[in-house]
């Protein structure tokens, strides 16, 4: 009976162990998704200046995996750290915590439509 109990607790603390993670999360802002299965994403933080003790925004821009681009820009998710998988790539996506509007920069979708069109508009404005 004892064996059993023991076994049962030495399970439970593996399946615990599993579920906390000790590797970092963050939640920030994919600002782009042109690479393949990566994202660029950026967590903004607040931070104190020592001296003035002033609170200012500091963003910093992390390159993560994402194995299905499943991303957008303008999506808002959840970054796990990970082993190095690349030169910049250091992070993993973990979910997608909110879907962004979706919208698109009028400039790009200009030069989707007609590349010939952005060229004519830059030389008539010189």
């Amino acid at each position: 009976m004892t064996q059993q109990s023991s076994a049962i607790t030495a399970e439970q603390a593996l399946a615990a162990a599993k579920k906390t993670s000790r590797r970092q999360q963050k939640v920030g802002r994919v600002v782009s998704n042109k690479a393949d299965k990566t994202i660029v994403v950026v967590v903004e933080s607040l931070k104190k200046h020592r001296i003035y003790k002033r609170t200012f925004k500091q963003t910093t821009r992390f390159y993560a995996h994402d194995e299905d681009n499943s991303c957008s820009v303008g999506d808002l998710v959840r970054i796990e750290e990970s082993r190095p998988l690349s030169k910049l790539k250091r992070w993993r996506l973990v979910e997608i915590v909110k879907y962004g509007s979706g919208i698109v920069p009028v400039e790009q979708v200009v030069a989707e439509v007609d590349p010939n069109l952005q060229e004519e508009s830059a030389e008539s404005a010189e």
